[in-house]
């Protein structure tokens, strides 16, 4: 014969908190405990967990439970704030506004990268094409999926590395630059090719691709190939780059016309005006 096992309590909307409730010496004493010991998440839910579960008779460690799960909850939500503030993405594009079908990525390498399994091999990737195909949009959605993963990514341009070169430059702290920005699981560098490189990011460009060299993982978006990066580079650069960048890669190429000048031509870009 079986046995109903009641199930455990959820947390309903309360009604009003009584001042008896909230307004004990204890509540007080709890509250002053959360700021303490640095529980902001917990201090916001006891003012509805605490009428609830006594309305509804809680086990005491239910209520522990939920004050923790609260706690934890919030501090995830805060930690992913964070990560995807620091990343400091141009965009905020994802892979909920990106339609796969329309990519000239074969599907099963698009899926095969958005595993993320890449990135626990320290391999890089990239994504080379013509303008327009959706190289940016790609890296951008992959690296905002490494965040909602947990992992931390670090998005730049070429020319941010060169500028980070000539800022360090001043008290030799250059080599440090570099080697901080490779504790980021992920590092993004997009639209190389567009404009030409001057020479504080060419060696940008190759410091960081030496600090990731088979530690951490870079993803690059370009309008060149690799092997094309000697025309906007000095050429010992450019090998020395290109040899440590494509030893562990995904090179993925796209084609066809580009997705902006479709919708502009189409008149999709715009609203419509009446």
């Amino acid at each position: 014969m079986s046995v109903d096992t009641p199930a455990p309590p959820r947390l309903k909307a309360p009604a009003a908190p009584t001042a008896a409730a909230l307004g004990s010496s204890a509540f007080d004493e709890a509250v002053t405990l959360t700021k303490s010991l640095k529980l902001p998440h917990i201090r916001r839910a006891m003012t509805e967990v605490i009428p609830t579960a006594k309305a509804q008779r809680w086990d005491p460690a239910e209520v522990i439970r939920v004050l923790l799960a609260e706690e934890a909850a919030g501090r995830a939500a805060s930690n992913l704030r964070t990560r995807r503030q620091r990343a400091q993405f141009p965009t905020g594009k994802t892979f909920h506004i990106w339609n796969e079908d329309a990519s000239s990525i074969p599907v099963p390498t698009q899926s095969s990268l958005r595993t993320l399994e890449w990135i626990g091999r320290r391999e890089n990737l990239c994504v080379c094409g013509p303008s327009g195909t959706g190289k940016s949009h790609f890296t951008e959605a992959l690296g905002q999926a490494a965040i909602d993963a947990g992992m931390t990514v670090a998005w730049f341009t070429i020319e941010d590395l060169g500028g980070l070169v000539r800022r360090h430059r001043v008290d030799d702290s250059v080599s440090k630059a570099f080697a901080r920005i490779t504790r980021t699981d992920l590092v993004i560098v997009d639209d190389i090719g567009l404009l030409p490189v001057s020479a504080d990011a060419a060696e940008g460009f190759y410091r960081l691709v030496d600090a990731a060299y088979e530690r951490k993982s870079l993803a690059v978006s370009s309008n060149l190939h690799p092997s094309g990066f000697d025309e906007i580079m000095p050429k010992t650069l450019a090998t020395a780059t290109v040899d440590r960048l494509l030893h562990h890669a995904h090179v993925v190429v796209t084609t066809g016309d580009s997705h902006r000048l479709s919708e502009a031509v189409s008149g999709n870009g715009v609203v419509a005006l009446t």
